[in-house]
């Protein structure tokens, strides 16, 4: 068997892809609808880290912490979907990134209920 030497040099990962892993695994997690818009207006327009119901803070290059906003279906458990979602973010980020996860924060911002429509009227 030949022995890989390893290549001198680093790696560099843009909070943009950890943007990315944290929402797309929030996504996945049965009972999650969608993302929320972040709070916070024009001043999260200029801010980096931040995307679609996202925002990734960064301590020292090395421990990454995660505050997710969504929107949850109607006919879940909150506090199962919440610890489902910490969970598989931060096993996303450490596995995907070898990063540490500190903090993965989830705040839900609504509920989905279905749109009632009106019976007709005879």
């Amino acid at each position: 068997m030949e022995e890989i030497t390893p290549t001198p040099g680093k790696t560099t990962i843009a909070p943009e892809v950890l943007l990315t892993i944290a929402r797309l695994t929030t996504l996945n997690v049965a009972g999650v609808s969608r993302m929320s818009s972040l709070p916070g207006g024009v001043n999260r327009l200029f801010n980096r880290g931040i995307g679609e119901g996202v925002r990734i803070d960064i301590q020292d290059n090395q421990v990454v912490n995660a505050d997710l906003y969504v929107i949850l279906k109607n006919d879940v458990n909150i506090r199962d979907v919440s610890r489902n979602i910490q969970h598989s973010v931060a096993r996303a980020i450490s596995e995907m990134v070898g990063m540490r996860v500190g903090r993965v924060n989830v705040h839900i911002e609504d509920i989905d209920y279905p749109v009632e429509t009106e019976a007709p009227r005879s």
